[in-house]
Protein backbone atom coordinates (compact mmCIF):
# COMPACT_ATOMS: atom_id res chain seq x y z
CA UNK A 1 0.00 0.00 0.00
CA UNK A 2 1.44 3.29 -1.06
CA UNK A 3 2.12 5.95 1.40
CA UNK A 4 0.06 8.66 1.89
CA UNK A 5 2.15 12.09 2.25
CA UNK A 6 0.90 14.41 4.78
CA UNK A 7 0.22 18.55 3.31
CA UNK A 8 0.61 19.27 6.57
CA UNK A 9 4.32 19.94 7.01
CA UNK A 10 4.41 21.77 3.84
CA UNK A 11 1.83 23.98 5.26
CA UNK A 12 3.30 24.68 8.00
CA UNK A 13 6.26 25.51 6.24
CA UNK A 14 5.23 27.88 4.01
CA UNK A 15 3.74 29.53 6.63
CA UNK A 16 7.03 29.79 8.68
CA UNK A 17 8.52 31.17 5.25
CA UNK A 18 6.49 33.78 5.24
CA UNK A 19 6.78 34.72 8.68
CA UNK A 20 10.67 34.74 8.65
CA UNK A 21 10.15 36.82 5.15
CA UNK A 22 7.77 39.51 7.17
CA UNK A 23 10.20 39.33 9.98
CA UNK A 24 13.04 40.19 7.50
CA UNK A 25 11.11 42.74 5.81
CA UNK A 26 9.95 44.51 9.10
CA UNK A 27 13.88 44.32 9.79
CA UNK A 28 15.56 45.92 7.52
CA UNK A 29 12.33 48.96 7.64
CA UNK A 30 13.53 49.03 10.80
CA UNK A 31 17.56 49.61 10.26
CA UNK A 32 16.67 51.52 7.21
CA UNK A 33 15.12 54.25 9.30
CA UNK A 34 17.08 53.84 12.96
CA UNK A 35 19.59 56.09 11.78
CA UNK A 36 19.22 60.03 12.32
CA UNK A 37 21.02 62.76 12.22
CA UNK A 38 20.18 66.67 13.79
CA UNK A 39 22.49 68.92 11.78
CA UNK A 40 23.35 72.64 12.63
CA UNK A 41 21.53 72.72 15.92
CA UNK A 42 22.01 74.12 18.96
CA UNK A 43 22.92 71.15 21.14
CA UNK A 44 22.56 71.97 25.65
CA UNK A 45 24.90 68.58 26.26
CA UNK A 46 24.17 69.53 30.06
CA UNK A 47 27.31 67.42 30.63
CA UNK A 48 29.56 69.82 29.06
CA UNK A 49 29.07 73.31 27.81
CA UNK A 50 26.26 74.13 24.77
CA UNK A 51 27.50 73.46 21.46
CA UNK A 52 26.41 76.20 19.50
CA UNK A 53 26.34 74.85 16.25
CA UNK A 54 26.56 71.29 16.27
CA UNK A 55 25.40 67.84 15.06
CA UNK A 56 23.90 64.67 16.91
CA UNK A 57 23.65 61.14 15.23
CA UNK A 58 20.92 58.49 16.59
CA UNK A 59 21.66 54.74 15.99
CA UNK A 60 19.86 51.53 16.65
CA UNK A 61 18.01 53.56 19.60
CA UNK A 62 21.02 55.18 20.81
CA UNK A 63 23.37 58.30 20.96
CA UNK A 64 26.47 57.65 18.58
CA UNK A 65 28.23 61.28 18.53
CA UNK A 66 27.31 64.71 19.30
CA UNK A 67 29.64 67.71 18.70
CA UNK A 68 31.33 69.94 16.33
CA UNK A 69 32.15 68.61 12.99
CA UNK A 70 30.37 65.91 12.92
CA UNK A 71 29.22 64.68 8.73
CA UNK A 72 25.84 63.00 8.66
CA UNK A 73 26.30 59.21 8.14
CA UNK A 74 25.42 58.34 4.30
CA UNK A 75 22.55 56.00 5.43
CA UNK A 76 21.18 58.51 8.49
CA UNK A 77 17.32 60.78 7.73
CA UNK A 78 18.97 63.96 8.18
CA UNK A 79 17.20 66.47 9.85
CA UNK A 80 17.88 70.13 9.18
CA UNK A 81 18.29 71.99 12.82
CA UNK A 82 18.77 75.25 11.72
CA UNK A 83 17.61 77.41 14.39
CA UNK A 84 16.45 74.36 16.58
CA UNK A 85 17.95 73.92 19.83
CA UNK A 86 18.49 70.08 21.04
CA UNK A 87 17.94 68.88 24.62
CA UNK A 88 18.18 65.55 26.59
CA UNK A 89 14.33 64.49 26.78
CA UNK A 90 13.08 65.98 29.98
CA UNK A 91 12.12 63.34 33.27
CA UNK A 92 8.98 64.06 34.93
CA UNK A 93 10.15 62.23 38.25
CA UNK A 94 6.87 61.49 39.54
CA UNK A 95 4.13 60.89 38.05
CA UNK A 96 0.88 57.89 36.96
CA UNK A 97 1.30 58.21 33.78
CA UNK A 98 0.77 54.78 31.90
CA UNK A 99 -1.70 53.30 34.69
CA UNK A 100 -5.06 53.35 34.26
CA UNK A 101 -7.46 55.86 36.67
CA UNK A 102 -8.72 54.09 39.65
CA UNK A 103 -11.86 52.38 39.71
CA UNK A 104 -14.84 54.96 40.73
CA UNK A 105 -16.44 52.46 43.27
CA UNK A 106 -15.34 53.24 46.88
CA UNK A 107 -13.28 50.43 48.33
CA UNK A 108 -11.56 50.39 51.67
CA UNK A 109 -7.92 50.63 51.37
CA UNK A 110 -5.95 52.15 48.28
CA UNK A 111 -2.93 50.88 46.38
CA UNK A 112 -1.96 49.27 42.80
CA UNK A 113 -4.32 46.92 43.63
CA UNK A 114 -7.44 49.12 42.74
CA UNK A 115 -6.12 49.18 38.86
CA UNK A 116 -5.22 45.52 38.47
CA UNK A 117 -7.42 43.92 35.82
CA UNK A 118 -8.67 40.93 38.60
CA UNK A 119 -12.18 38.93 37.99
CA UNK A 120 -15.03 41.28 39.74
CA UNK A 121 -15.62 37.97 42.20
CA UNK A 122 -12.08 38.78 42.79
CA UNK A 123 -10.81 40.51 46.24
CA UNK A 124 -9.17 43.57 44.93
CA UNK A 125 -5.50 42.94 46.07
CA UNK A 126 -2.51 41.68 45.72
CA UNK A 127 -2.69 37.57 44.71
CA UNK A 128 -1.70 35.54 48.02
CA UNK A 129 -0.99 39.29 50.19
CA UNK A 130 -1.00 38.64 53.67
CA UNK A 131 -2.24 42.81 54.01
CA UNK A 132 -5.00 44.72 53.13
CA UNK A 133 -5.00 46.57 49.99
CA UNK A 134 -3.16 50.15 50.98
CA UNK A 135 -0.35 47.89 52.98
CA UNK A 136 0.97 45.79 50.20
CA UNK A 137 4.54 46.69 49.34
CA UNK A 138 4.76 43.78 46.53
CA UNK A 139 2.58 45.75 44.28
CA UNK A 140 4.11 46.53 41.25
CA UNK A 141 3.57 49.68 38.56
CA UNK A 142 4.78 47.83 35.91
CA UNK A 143 2.09 45.56 36.06
CA UNK A 144 -0.53 47.32 35.19
CA UNK A 145 1.09 49.56 32.39
CA UNK A 146 -0.91 50.94 29.35
CA UNK A 147 1.01 51.83 26.18
CA UNK A 148 -1.27 54.69 25.31
CA UNK A 149 -3.31 57.25 26.28
CA UNK A 150 -4.06 60.86 26.29
CA UNK A 151 -1.67 61.78 29.30
CA UNK A 152 1.10 60.15 27.66
CA UNK A 153 0.44 62.04 24.28
CA UNK A 154 -0.32 65.30 26.11
CA UNK A 155 3.25 65.01 27.75
CA UNK A 156 5.23 64.14 24.99
CA UNK A 157 3.80 67.34 23.16
CA UNK A 158 5.90 69.34 25.95
CA UNK A 159 8.91 67.03 25.69
CA UNK A 160 8.95 64.63 28.49
CA UNK A 161 10.22 61.54 27.49
CA UNK A 162 10.56 59.92 30.55
CA UNK A 163 8.48 59.44 33.61
CA UNK A 164 8.37 57.64 37.23
CA UNK A 165 5.51 56.37 37.56
CA UNK A 166 4.20 55.12 40.88
CA UNK A 167 0.95 53.49 42.55
CA UNK A 168 -1.53 55.91 43.47
CA UNK A 169 -2.98 55.23 46.95
CA UNK A 170 -2.31 53.31 49.74
CA UNK A 171 0.48 53.56 52.75
CA UNK A 172 2.42 50.98 51.67
CA UNK A 173 1.99 52.47 47.97
CA UNK A 174 3.97 49.68 45.95
CA UNK A 175 7.20 49.92 43.88
CA UNK A 176 7.62 52.32 41.22
CA UNK A 177 8.70 51.88 37.16
CA UNK A 178 10.64 53.83 35.06
CA UNK A 179 8.94 54.38 31.85
CA UNK A 180 9.63 56.08 28.65
CA UNK A 181 6.63 57.41 26.88
CA UNK A 182 6.44 55.51 23.92
CA UNK A 183 6.26 51.89 23.08
CA UNK A 184 4.02 49.39 21.36
CA UNK A 185 4.56 46.59 24.73
CA UNK A 186 4.77 47.77 28.55
CA UNK A 187 8.01 45.85 28.16
CA UNK A 188 9.66 48.04 25.48
CA UNK A 189 8.54 50.77 27.74
CA UNK A 190 10.09 50.17 30.97
CA UNK A 191 13.73 51.20 31.49
CA UNK A 192 14.22 50.22 35.17
CA UNK A 193 11.75 48.38 37.27
CA UNK A 194 11.26 48.32 40.37
CA UNK A 195 12.74 52.02 40.98
CA UNK A 196 12.00 52.70 44.45
CA UNK A 197 8.93 51.32 46.64
CA UNK A 198 6.54 54.26 47.55
CA UNK A 199 5.09 55.13 50.85
CA UNK A 200 2.33 57.46 52.24
CA UNK A 201 0.94 59.25 55.08
CA UNK A 202 -2.21 59.45 54.58
CA UNK A 203 -4.72 57.01 56.83
CA UNK A 204 -7.05 54.23 54.77
CA UNK A 205 -10.54 54.58 55.01
CA UNK A 206 -12.35 51.91 56.98
CA UNK A 207 -9.82 49.50 58.15
CA UNK A 208 -6.62 50.13 60.17
CA UNK A 209 -4.45 52.09 60.04
CA UNK A 210 -7.13 54.65 60.13
CA UNK A 211 -5.44 57.37 61.77
CA UNK A 212 -2.08 59.26 61.46
CA UNK A 213 -0.15 57.27 64.23
CA UNK A 214 -1.39 54.17 63.00
CA UNK A 215 -0.23 54.72 60.37
CA UNK A 216 3.76 55.72 61.65
CA UNK A 217 2.63 52.22 64.07
CA UNK A 218 2.17 50.12 61.07
CA UNK A 219 4.96 51.15 58.98
CA UNK A 220 7.49 50.33 61.86
CA UNK A 221 5.99 47.26 62.88
CA UNK A 222 5.67 46.26 58.87
CA UNK A 223 9.60 46.81 58.66
CA UNK A 224 10.98 45.42 61.81
CA UNK A 225 8.40 41.91 60.87
CA UNK A 226 10.54 42.56 57.63
CA UNK A 227 14.19 42.20 59.59
CA UNK A 228 12.83 39.13 61.38
CA UNK A 229 11.36 37.54 58.19
CA UNK A 230 14.70 38.00 56.68
CA UNK A 231 16.45 36.47 59.80
CA UNK A 232 14.35 33.96 59.65
CA UNK A 233 14.06 32.70 56.17
CA UNK A 234 18.49 33.37 56.05
CA UNK A 235 18.66 30.91 59.17
CA UNK A 236 16.50 28.17 57.48
CA UNK A 237 18.71 28.83 53.89
CA UNK A 238 21.92 27.43 55.82
CA UNK A 239 20.36 24.58 57.59
CA UNK A 240 16.79 24.02 56.62
CA UNK A 241 17.15 20.11 57.60
CA UNK A 242 15.39 19.69 60.99
CA UNK A 243 14.12 23.71 61.06
CA UNK A 244 10.63 24.61 60.80
CA UNK A 245 9.83 26.02 57.26
CA UNK A 246 8.68 29.78 57.44
CA UNK A 247 5.79 30.73 55.88
CA UNK A 248 6.05 32.36 52.96
CA UNK A 249 5.26 36.52 52.78
CA UNK A 250 4.94 38.45 50.08
CA UNK A 251 4.29 41.45 51.42
CA UNK A 252 7.31 41.59 54.09
CA UNK A 253 9.82 39.82 51.20
CA UNK A 254 9.26 42.75 49.27
CA UNK A 255 10.43 45.02 52.18
CA UNK A 256 13.83 43.39 52.61
CA UNK A 257 15.52 45.13 49.87
CA UNK A 258 14.27 48.52 51.95
CA UNK A 259 15.28 47.67 55.15
CA UNK A 260 18.80 46.13 53.91
CA UNK A 261 18.92 49.81 52.03
CA UNK A 262 19.33 48.57 48.82
CA UNK A 263 15.97 50.19 47.23
CA UNK A 264 15.06 53.28 48.16
CA UNK A 265 12.03 54.61 49.75
CA UNK A 266 9.80 57.91 48.60
CA UNK A 267 7.47 59.29 51.34
CA UNK A 268 5.02 61.69 49.46
CA UNK A 269 5.22 64.58 52.04
CA UNK A 270 4.98 68.41 51.81
CA UNK A 271 4.80 70.26 54.68
CA UNK A 272 7.69 70.85 57.18
CA UNK A 273 6.37 68.60 59.89
CA UNK A 274 5.83 65.50 57.62
CA UNK A 275 9.21 65.95 56.24
CA UNK A 276 10.81 65.59 59.44
CA UNK A 277 8.73 63.09 60.54
CA UNK A 278 9.52 61.35 57.42
CA UNK A 279 13.50 62.33 58.11
CA UNK A 280 13.17 60.85 61.29
CA UNK A 281 11.58 57.38 60.25
CA UNK A 282 14.24 56.95 58.15
CA UNK A 283 17.17 57.27 60.35
CA UNK A 284 15.25 54.89 62.84
CA UNK A 285 15.50 51.94 60.23
CA UNK A 286 18.61 53.85 58.21
CA UNK A 287 16.48 53.86 54.93
CA UNK A 288 17.51 55.29 51.21
CA UNK A 289 14.92 58.02 51.73
CA UNK A 290 13.71 60.25 49.04
CA UNK A 291 11.46 62.93 49.23
CA UNK A 292 8.58 63.52 46.72
CA UNK A 293 6.47 66.48 46.76
CA UNK A 294 8.63 68.64 49.37
CA UNK A 295 7.03 71.68 49.10
CA UNK A 296 8.23 73.03 52.17
CA UNK A 297 11.28 71.16 52.19
CA UNK A 298 13.52 73.96 51.91
CA UNK A 299 12.69 75.13 55.80
CA UNK A 300 14.76 71.78 56.43
CA UNK A 301 16.99 72.17 53.57
CA UNK A 302 20.03 71.74 56.44
CA UNK A 303 19.04 68.35 57.16
CA UNK A 304 18.00 67.57 53.86
CA UNK A 305 21.69 67.86 52.67
CA UNK A 306 23.51 66.44 56.11
CA UNK A 307 21.43 63.57 55.15
CA UNK A 308 22.00 63.38 51.49
CA UNK A 309 18.20 62.93 51.23
CA UNK A 310 17.52 64.61 47.75
CA UNK A 311 13.73 65.67 46.81
CA UNK A 312 11.01 65.15 44.01
CA UNK A 313 9.90 69.00 44.10
CA UNK A 314 6.39 69.40 42.58
CA UNK A 315 5.54 72.25 40.47
CA UNK A 316 2.21 71.95 40.87
CA UNK A 317 2.78 75.35 42.74
CA UNK A 318 -0.01 76.37 45.05
CA UNK A 319 -2.62 78.98 43.27
CA UNK A 320 -5.30 81.84 44.82
CA UNK A 321 -7.49 79.59 46.99
CA UNK A 322 -10.55 81.84 46.57
CA UNK A 323 -12.30 83.58 43.46
CA UNK A 324 -10.79 86.85 42.57
CA UNK A 325 -13.84 89.04 43.13
CA UNK A 326 -14.30 92.06 45.12
CA UNK A 327 -16.85 90.90 47.21
CA UNK A 328 -14.37 87.97 48.26
CA UNK A 329 -12.45 88.88 51.71
CA UNK A 330 -8.65 88.98 51.05
CA UNK A 331 -6.76 86.26 51.84
CA UNK A 332 -4.58 85.85 54.59
CA UNK A 333 -1.25 86.64 54.76
CA UNK A 334 -0.01 83.32 55.44
CA UNK A 335 -1.81 82.12 52.38
CA UNK A 336 0.12 85.02 50.46
CA UNK A 337 3.27 84.27 51.99
CA UNK A 338 3.01 80.24 51.66
CA UNK A 339 1.87 80.98 48.02
CA UNK A 340 5.46 82.87 47.31
CA UNK A 341 8.19 80.91 49.42
CA UNK A 342 6.70 77.51 46.69
CA UNK A 343 7.86 79.09 44.15
CA UNK A 344 11.53 80.07 46.38
CA UNK A 345 11.94 76.29 46.98
CA UNK A 346 13.74 75.15 44.52
CA UNK A 347 16.28 78.11 44.80
CA UNK A 348 16.65 77.36 48.44
CA UNK A 349 17.63 73.84 48.13
CA UNK A 350 20.50 74.81 45.51
CA UNK A 351 22.26 76.87 47.65
CA UNK A 352 21.64 74.10 50.40
CA UNK A 353 23.13 71.89 48.41
CA UNK A 354 20.42 69.51 48.48
CA UNK A 355 19.83 67.33 45.15
CA UNK A 356 16.67 67.55 43.42
CA UNK A 357 14.28 67.28 40.54
CA UNK A 358 11.10 68.47 39.12
CA UNK A 359 7.74 66.57 38.90
CA UNK A 360 4.79 67.25 37.70
CA UNK A 361 2.80 66.84 41.41
CA UNK A 362 -0.36 65.73 39.63
CA UNK A 363 -1.09 68.57 37.51
CA UNK A 364 -3.25 67.61 34.69
CA UNK A 365 -2.78 70.52 32.53
CA UNK A 366 0.60 70.86 30.26
CA UNK A 367 0.72 74.43 30.30
CA UNK A 368 0.44 75.02 33.65
CA UNK A 369 4.39 72.54 34.02
CA UNK A 370 5.96 75.22 32.38
CA UNK A 371 4.57 77.98 33.27
CA UNK A 372 5.21 76.77 37.16
CA UNK A 373 9.52 76.09 35.57
CA UNK A 374 9.31 80.29 34.65
CA UNK A 375 7.86 81.15 37.90
CA UNK A 376 10.19 78.85 39.84
CA UNK A 377 13.29 80.56 37.26
CA UNK A 378 11.90 84.04 38.14
CA UNK A 379 12.25 83.41 41.81
CA UNK A 380 16.14 82.44 42.18
CA UNK A 381 16.60 79.31 39.94
CA UNK A 382 19.36 79.92 37.16
CA UNK A 383 17.33 78.72 33.71
CA UNK A 384 20.79 75.99 33.57
CA UNK A 385 20.06 74.19 36.60
CA UNK A 386 16.10 74.27 35.47
CA UNK A 387 17.16 72.32 32.92
CA UNK A 388 19.06 70.20 34.84
CA UNK A 389 16.39 69.37 37.39
CA UNK A 390 14.56 68.17 34.29
CA UNK A 391 16.78 65.71 32.59
CA UNK A 392 20.66 65.03 34.27
CA UNK A 393 19.72 65.91 38.37
CA UNK A 394 16.21 63.03 37.81
CA UNK A 395 18.43 60.69 35.91
CA UNK A 396 21.06 60.51 38.94
CA UNK A 397 18.53 60.44 41.73
CA UNK A 398 16.43 57.42 40.25
CA UNK A 399 19.60 55.53 39.54
CA UNK A 400 20.03 55.76 35.34
CA UNK A 401 22.50 58.35 35.13
CA UNK A 402 24.53 56.04 32.74
CA UNK A 403 21.12 55.55 30.06
CA UNK A 404 19.53 59.01 30.63
CA UNK A 405 19.85 62.71 31.25
CA UNK A 406 22.62 64.18 29.36
CA UNK A 407 23.60 63.99 25.80
CA UNK A 408 26.61 62.16 25.25
CA UNK A 409 27.31 58.89 23.01
CA UNK A 410 26.17 55.33 24.29
CA UNK A 411 22.99 57.10 25.95
CA UNK A 412 19.58 55.97 24.91
CA UNK A 413 18.71 58.63 22.48
CA UNK A 414 15.92 60.43 23.86
CA UNK A 415 16.04 63.72 22.40
CA UNK A 416 13.07 67.16 23.30
CA UNK A 417 14.17 69.94 20.19
CA UNK A 418 13.03 73.23 20.26
CA UNK A 419 12.18 76.02 18.37
CA UNK A 420 13.27 78.38 21.27
CA UNK A 421 14.39 78.56 24.47
CA UNK A 422 12.53 75.43 26.22
CA UNK A 423 11.02 77.60 29.01
CA UNK A 424 10.53 80.77 26.46
CA UNK A 425 6.52 81.62 26.46
CA UNK A 426 6.37 81.29 22.57
CA UNK A 427 8.56 77.91 22.35
CA UNK A 428 7.52 75.42 19.83
CA UNK A 429 8.16 71.25 20.49
CA UNK A 430 9.31 70.96 17.12
CA UNK A 431 10.85 67.06 17.27
CA UNK A 432 10.92 64.47 20.41
CA UNK A 433 12.60 61.45 19.77
CA UNK A 434 12.54 58.54 22.23
CA UNK A 435 14.58 55.38 22.27
CA UNK A 436 16.29 56.82 18.61
CA UNK A 437 12.70 57.40 17.37
CA UNK A 438 10.98 60.46 16.32
CA UNK A 439 7.43 60.35 17.93
CA UNK A 440 4.38 61.69 16.95
CA UNK A 441 3.55 65.43 18.20
CA UNK A 442 -0.74 65.61 18.30
CA UNK A 443 -1.77 69.17 19.29
CA UNK A 444 -4.19 69.48 22.31
CA UNK A 445 -8.13 68.70 20.55
CA UNK A 446 -10.41 71.45 21.19
CA UNK A 447 -13.27 71.80 23.46
CA UNK A 448 -17.05 72.73 23.54
CA UNK A 449 -17.76 76.38 22.36
CA UNK A 450 -20.84 76.31 24.36
CA UNK A 451 -20.84 78.17 27.50
CA UNK A 452 -22.10 74.21 29.07
CA UNK A 453 -21.06 74.51 32.49
CA UNK A 454 -20.46 77.95 34.05
CA UNK A 455 -23.22 78.67 37.10
CA UNK A 456 -23.10 76.89 40.64
CA UNK A 457 -22.92 73.29 41.05
CA UNK A 458 -24.35 71.34 44.09
CA UNK A 459 -21.59 68.52 44.77
CA UNK A 460 -22.02 65.53 46.76
CA UNK A 461 -18.95 63.67 47.35
CA UNK A 462 -18.57 60.25 48.79
CA UNK A 463 -15.04 58.86 50.21
CA UNK A 464 -16.53 55.31 51.23
CA UNK A 465 -17.23 55.99 54.88
CA UNK A 466 -19.53 59.78 54.68
CA UNK A 467 -20.94 61.67 52.28
CA UNK A 468 -20.02 65.62 51.76
CA UNK A 469 -21.62 68.27 50.39
CA UNK A 470 -19.30 71.00 48.54
CA UNK A 471 -20.25 74.39 46.32
CA UNK A 472 -18.46 74.05 43.17
CA UNK A 473 -18.58 77.61 40.90
CA UNK A 474 -17.38 77.28 37.52
CA UNK A 475 -16.65 79.49 34.68
CA UNK A 476 -16.77 77.91 31.21
CA UNK A 477 -14.73 80.17 28.10
CA UNK A 478 -14.83 77.69 24.64
CA UNK A 479 -12.26 74.82 26.73
CA UNK A 480 -11.46 76.99 29.06
CA UNK A 481 -12.74 76.44 32.59
CA UNK A 482 -12.09 77.91 36.14
CA UNK A 483 -13.48 77.88 39.45
CA UNK A 484 -13.55 77.00 43.02
CA UNK A 485 -15.11 75.18 45.61
CA UNK A 486 -15.86 75.81 49.32
CA UNK A 487 -17.41 73.49 51.80
CA UNK A 488 -16.24 70.75 54.77
CA UNK A 489 -13.40 70.06 51.98
CA UNK A 490 -11.98 73.47 52.24
CA UNK A 491 -11.86 76.25 50.00
CA UNK A 492 -9.77 76.61 47.23
CA UNK A 493 -9.44 77.22 43.57
CA UNK A 494 -9.49 74.67 41.13
CA UNK A 495 -6.64 74.03 38.64
CA UNK A 496 -5.53 72.03 35.72
CA UNK A 497 -9.44 72.45 34.54
CA UNK A 498 -10.26 70.94 31.52
CA UNK A 499 -13.62 69.84 28.91
CA UNK A 500 -13.81 68.02 26.12
CA UNK A 501 -16.09 68.14 23.11
CA UNK A 502 -17.63 65.27 24.32
CA UNK A 503 -18.68 66.81 28.00
CA UNK A 504 -15.77 64.74 30.27
CA UNK A 505 -14.88 67.21 32.84
CA UNK A 506 -11.62 66.81 34.72
CA UNK A 507 -9.82 69.45 37.28
CA UNK A 508 -7.59 69.22 40.55
CA UNK A 509 -7.62 71.51 43.60
CA UNK A 510 -6.82 71.32 47.19
CA UNK A 511 -8.61 69.40 49.83
CA UNK A 512 -8.89 68.93 53.60
CA UNK A 513 -9.71 65.40 54.81
CA UNK A 514 -9.25 64.66 58.39
CA UNK A 515 -6.75 67.30 59.16
CA UNK A 516 -4.22 66.38 56.20
CA UNK A 517 -4.04 68.97 53.02
CA UNK A 518 -4.12 66.62 49.34
CA UNK A 519 -4.90 67.16 46.10
CA UNK A 520 -8.05 65.77 44.33
CA UNK A 521 -8.66 64.97 40.89
CA UNK A 522 -12.08 65.36 40.10
CA UNK A 523 -13.24 63.99 36.50
CA UNK A 524 -16.64 63.19 35.28
CA UNK A 525 -18.68 63.44 32.52
CA UNK A 526 -21.48 65.90 31.80
CA UNK A 527 -25.02 64.52 31.11
CA UNK A 528 -28.84 65.89 31.92
CA UNK A 529 -27.38 68.60 33.49
CA UNK A 530 -25.71 66.81 35.94
CA UNK A 531 -22.39 65.88 36.30
CA UNK A 532 -21.53 62.22 37.64
CA UNK A 533 -17.76 60.55 38.25
CA UNK A 534 -14.68 59.62 40.34
CA UNK A 535 -12.55 61.47 42.83
CA UNK A 536 -9.03 60.40 43.08
CA UNK A 537 -7.31 61.92 46.36
CA UNK A 538 -3.56 61.47 46.36
CA UNK A 539 -2.69 58.94 49.57
CA UNK A 540 -6.75 57.41 49.72
CA UNK A 541 -8.91 55.87 48.00
CA UNK A 542 -11.36 56.27 44.75
CA UNK A 543 -14.60 58.00 45.86
CA UNK A 544 -17.03 59.34 43.42
CA UNK A 545 -19.13 62.41 43.26
CA UNK A 546 -22.42 63.86 41.58
CA UNK A 547 -22.98 67.52 40.79
CA UNK A 548 -26.13 68.97 39.76
CA UNK A 549 -26.51 72.68 38.56
CA UNK A 550 -28.07 75.14 41.50
CA UNK A 551 -26.97 78.32 39.72
CA UNK A 552 -27.65 79.59 36.57
CA UNK A 553 -24.58 80.32 34.21
CA UNK A 554 -23.68 83.41 34.20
Amino acid sequence: MPKVRSRLPVAVLALLLVALSLNLNTNAQRSAIDTYAITNARLVTVSGPVIERGTVVIRNGLIVVAGVNVSAPPDARVIDGTGLTVYPGLIDSYTNLGLPEPSPTPSPGGGLAALLPLPSSSPRGGPNSTQPPGLQPELMAEDAIQTSGNEIEAWRSIGITTALTSPRTGVWMGQSALIDLSGETPQQMIVRSPVAMHVGFTPLRGIYPGSLLGVFSTLRQMMLDAQRYRDSMAIYERNPRGTRRPDTDRSLAALIPVVDGRMPVVMLVNTEREITRALDLASEFKLRLIIAGGREADRVAERLAKQNVPVLLSLNLPKRTTPAMAEVDPEPMRVLRERVEAQQTAGKLLKAGVRFSFQSGSLTDTADLMANARRVIENGLPAADAVRAFTIWPAQILGVESQLGSIEPGKIANLTVTRGDLFARDTRIAHVFIDGRPVDLKPPTGGPSRNLLSGAWSVNVNLGSRDTSITLNLRQEGDRLTGSISGPLGAGEISNASVTSAGEVRFTVSVNVEGQTSEATFAGTLANNEIRGSVTIVGSSPGTFTATRSGQPN
